[in-house]
């Protein structure tokens, strides 16, 4: 992803509804209504199954979206919205959660597999690629837990939450970062970053 794009689509991953609001699965919609609100875009446009606006951050288009069907079936939502506007994967810079990186750090990938992320995995079915671009929120993985789902669908703690505020104003200074400087200049800047 160049910095010279005519337009980017942002999207944050998640689940709808109140009951998985304040999940670790969300992280990707933190990002996304933090930049919301930070560069008065609001998220007040609804169509195929997601809720988007468009905008402006550092003199580029942006839409910032949130898909409203489960994590599972994220990419088609995102993919319609693509076509509909005439953006390709290209065009596209995804804001995900990631239980195999440490909580507390994010880290900004040019392409790469699902790595078992069922909303990656759907974004991956539905483009038809694994190359567009991706910034990866840690959410840390319990220890000697298989079964990580009441993990990623939990809740943070009070200390935890204090800490993903943190992280979450980070990841948004990595997503305006990448729109104004380009991915390498953000890779450089944000990956060595805790």
């Amino acid at each position: 992803m160049k910095s010279d794009k005519k337009m980017i689509l942002v999207a944050g991953l998640g689940n709808p509804g109140e009951k998985y609001e304040k999940t670790r699965h969300n992280a990707g919609f933190f990002v996304i209504d933090r930049l919301s609100h930070e560069y008065g875009i609001p998220l007040s446009k609804q169509k195929f199954d997601l809720v988007y606006g468009k905008g402006i951050i550092e003199r580029v288009d942006v839409i910032l979206a949130k898909p409203m069907a489960y994590m599972n079936r994220s990419g088609f939502p995102l993919r319609k919205l693509a076509d509909y506007i005439g953006l390709t994967s290209e065009d596209l810079f995804v804001v995900y959660d990631d239980i195999d990186l440490t909580f507390e750090r994010i880290k900004i990938k040019d392409k790469g597999g699902h790595g078992g992320h069922n909303g990656i995995r759907s974004l991956i079915d539905a483009f038809g690629t694994r190359d567009f671009p991706r910034l990866r929120i840690g959410i840390g993985r319990p220890d000697g837990e298989k079964d990580v789902t009441g993990h990623v669908l939990g809740r943070f703690s009070a200390e935890e939450t204090e800490v993903m505020n943190k992280v979450v104003e980070r990841a948004g200074e990595a997503v305006v970062s990448v729109i104004k400087n380009g991915l390498t200049v953000a890779m450089n800047n944000f990956n060595c970053l805790r």
